[in-house]
């Protein structure tokens, strides 16, 4: 009985996994098709709107994943999913995110399964698998706002070089985006356009601290907000915030030397207990499956494992110094 459970569990989860890839693989070529061929007639019909009269409005592309979409609607995390996508430089919806996680979590369950006929672990592998798009869309933003802070100096230089030759200093927000590269180069040109396109020049300097998490950005945004206020030499104290983010970014430097050898100790405890497991499996198989196919194995197992992910957290938490 148990055997035509599983076998019915596992072809559910494989006929849902299917349908959800497929869904999404045709519903995007379907709009990459459409866009092709009917691209004239969506201009037309943006100029003209529904009424009949030019709109300024750009609307939200749409998407056809409609059971994300709800989920993203209902507990409102569009707002901060768009913002976390935005920050990795992705142009992913929302609702596409979710989407993929639960193509991940199906997939993984089906797996674990296929792998241990175990229910846990079954669903362990599904959380990992649906929590493997979010950490590396992580991953992104995280190297892209450290490619960010380290131009940003320069940025800031260049800055004040070219207010003290006589140009506006929105005119050399806009010529940031011809002289440095991304992700600095799109944020201060988007900045730029913002400002062009009549909104204050405080606010889009908000907006671009809102986008950037950095607290080197909303120094620089303090700056030039408190100097448009009280008056002074914005020139010189964009060199000077450019001297302190530098000096920052030395002692980070020395920190992480000196800190590297407590990770390297924290990365070597962690995989221990994995290199252990991998041993002592092909030395004694019946001793591990244990683990596998017993109810309080599959606890120990997945005890075990949230408690050594755990140490490393807290081991990490340890060994990193914010500067």
């Amino acid at each position: 009985m148990s055997f035509v459970i599983g076998i019915l569990a596992i072809w559910a989860a494989a006929m849902l996994a299917w349908f959800l890839v497929t869904k999404y693989i045709k519903s995007s070529d379907l709009d990459r098709i459409k866009n092709r061929l009917s691209g004239t007639n969506k201009a037309k019909k943006a100029k003209t709107g529904k009424a009949g009269e030019a709109s300024v409005m750009q609307l939200e592309p749409g998407t056809k994943n409609r059971l994300a979409q709800k989920i993203v609607d209902k507990y409102r995390l569009g707002p901060k999913i768009g913002n976390f996508l935005e920050q990795a430089g992705m142009r992913w919806a929302p609702a596409r995110l979710v989407h993929t996680c639960f193509i991940g979590f199906a997939a993984g369950c089906v797996l674990g399964w296929m792998l241990t006929s175990s229910i846990l672990i079954s669903a362990v592998l599904g959380g990992v698998a649906a929590a493997a798009p979010v950490l590396w869309i992580w991953r992104k933003r995280k190297a892209r706002l450290h490619r960010f802070e380290e131009l940003f100096p320069d940025a800031l230089e260049f800055v004040s070089r070219s207010m003290r030759a006589g140009h506006a200093f929105s005119v050399s927000l806009e010529m940031i985006h011809r002289e440095f590269q991304e992700p600095v180069a799109g944020e201060f040109r988007r900045t730029f356009e913002e400002h062009n396109l009549g909104l204050p020049i405080e606010i889009a300097l908000q907006k671009l601290a809102k986008r950037v998490p950095s607290l080197d950005v909303h120094f620089f945004v303090s700056a030039v907000l408190l100097q448009k206020r009280t008056g002074g030499n914005l020139a010189e104290i964009l060199d000077k915030l450019a001297y302190v983010i530098r000096e920052r970014f030395k002692l980070r430097g020395r920190i992480r030397a000196v800190s590297a050898h407590g990770k390297m100790t924290a990365t070597a405890l962690s995989a221990i207990p994995a290199g252990v497991a991998v041993l002592m499996f092909y030395t004694n198989p019946d001793y591990v499956k244990f683990f596998f196919k017993d109810d309080t194995g599959n606890i120990m197992l997945g005890s075990a494992v949230f408690l050594q992910l755990v140490g490393y957290l807290i081991m990490q938490k340890i060994v990193n110094i914010e500067v």
